[in-house]
């Protein structure tokens, strides 16, 4: 049923305009190392990503940048949800915790809201915030086999 859920409101997010997409690619990794940098300078950083995790939080905070372009390139409502579980389930089983989600989609939207033009973040925003109210969701698929 949650899967359901989640594929009707991700098909709902709008296509971002080419020239947010573009705005996007040119700042991607900046905001990435931003992200990465923001999230390494926690004092529960551990607490959020287990022992010797940092080296992998910083490449999900770039993995994440590659993979929203490419979404907002072309949105694919079935790849958006099947990546964000394959990646919950991926770093859930290296220790990190459910928490992290919600300080690491946190920060993105800070940055996008700092670094992009207001039009821009106006069409990329729903995206994340979208991936931030389903935690709860993504997370309880986490730990079920895909329906």
């Amino acid at each position: 049923m949650g899967f359901k859920i989640l594929m009707a409101k991700a098909k709902v997010l709008k296509q971002p305009s080419e020239k947010a997409a573009q705005e996007y690619s040119r700042k991607k990794d900046v905001m990435a190392d931003q992200v990465a940098q923001i999230l390494e300078d926690r004092p529960d950083l551990e607490k959020l990503i287990g022992a010797n995790n940092v080296s992998m939080m910083k490449d999900n905070a770039h993995n994440m940048a590659r993979f929203m372009e490419s979404i907002f390139v072309k949105h694919d409502a079935a790849v958006l949800v099947q990546t964000v579980l394959w990646v919950f389930r991926a770093y859930l089983s290296h220790g990190f915790q459910l928490t992290f989600w919600s300080a690491h989609l946190n920060t993105w939207m800070e940055i996008l809201e700092k670094e992009m033009s207001p039009e821009t973040y106006k069409e990329l925003y729903p995206f994340y915030f979208w991936m931030q109210v389903n935690i709860p969701v993504f997370t309880k698929l986490a730990g079920e086999i895909d329906e």
